[in-house]
């Protein structure tokens, strides 16, 4: 398994995270999966041996349930591998069972390492952005809890740009934990990342940590033109991420026509190819994976360990591009302004 440093940090974490939305399947998760300790034990015993350590989760999957069956299922590995988890959002009806309140954020860190059965989290996310709550107190206790060596590293999930480099000053200008490590949506079939939480990742060493690098599924392999995603599937039931109103599906059978092409060429699968792709990226130092069998898994830890060549990946460029936003169409009008990071 190929290890990357998490940017803006001595951490190195691995290029493929498991992903634990599927454990439990309860309180609003019940589309994603039923993974049960048993599954997750033995799930977690093939990833190590496969060499992949960090396993990503939070206290809002299922309502703390699948913090508990990953509790479980590492029960007596503790030293040998990276538990990342995330805070935020609603834990209950109160208002203080939700936010990045300092009130809520120590009970919130303290009930995820009860279920999680461990005295530390490796690396601790603010689950959204919270309007509400002051930046400087959020920043202010999550550097306490770094302090107490209750969390190793702190990072963010799902911020705007704005909203990322205004945490990232006020960590500068106090001497606080900074965010290490932006959690994302990013893949083939949505680039919107690419904009402006890319540039500012490079310019400012953030990591960043793909969630649903597969688009929730859609470029799994399984979905092309003549065999269209079902009805009663997955996505529809709720067991997406991905909305589907910011899908094409015209674009993305585009994109899958390109993927089969290359999967003849390679020798790889459709989804190993989407992975490697993401994985060539700036910033990007690990994709999480979910998986509802062991042959799933498996699959996808052939993703790393080879490189798709120069020319496979610029038409994979090609067939994803999408027209930019405002101010960032008027900006490429000036190339001689622009850096070329990417």
């Amino acid at each position: 398994m190929e290890y990357r440093r998490l940017n803006g940090s001595g951490l190195f974490v691995p290029a493929l995270t498991v992903g634990t939305g599927t454990f439990g399947g309860s309180h609003g998760f019940e589309g994603w999966g039923h993974t049960g300790v048993k599954e997750a034990t033995h799930m977690v015993d093939m990833c190590l041996d496969a060499g992949l350590n960090m396993f990503d989760t939070a206290d809002m999957y299922s309502r703390g349930l699948a913090e508990e069956i990953l509790g479980k299922a590492i029960a007596g590995k503790r030293n040998r591998l990276l538990i990342a988890t995330k805070g935020t959002f609603p834990m209950g009806e109160s208002s203080n069972q939700k936010g990045a309140s300092r009130f809520h954020l120590m009970e919130a860190c303290e009930a995820s390492l009860r279920r999680l059965g461990t005295d530390h989290i490796d690396l601790y996310y603010i689950h959204g952005f919270d309007a509400n709550t002051p930046v400087e107190e959020t920043l202010r206790v999550l550097d306490d809890l770094v302090t107490s060596g209750k969390i190793r590293y702190i990072g963010c999930s799902n911020f705007s740009g704005w909203q990322l480099m205004k945490s990232l000053s006020v960590s500068e200008r106090c001497r606080w934990s900074k965010y290490v490590a932006h959690q994302v949506y990013y893949s083939l079939l949505n680039r919107d990342f690419e904009w402006e939480l890319m540039p500012l990742g490079i310019d400012q060493h953030v990591g960043s940590i793909i969630w649903s690098p597969l688009a929730a599924g859609r470029l799994g392999g399984r979905y092309r033109r003549n065999n269209p995603i079902p009805q009663n599937g997955r996505v529809a039931r709720g067991g997406a991420p991905v909305r589907d109103n910011v899908i094409s599906y015209n674009r993305l059978y585009d994109i899958v026509d390109v993927l089969e092409d290359l999967a003849l060429e390679t020798g790889k699968s459709v989804a190993q190819i989407a992975l490697n792709w993401l994985l060539q990226r700036p910033t990007v130092c690990s994709l999480v994976i979910g998986a509802s069998s062991e042959e799933q898994l498996r699959q996808n830890f052939g993703a790393v360990d080879w490189k798709l060549s120069v020319e496979q990946i610029n038409r994979l460029d090609v067939a994803s591009k999408t027209d930019k936003p405002y101010p960032y169409w008027h900006q490429d009008q000036r190339p001689e302004l622009s850096s070329q990071v990417f």
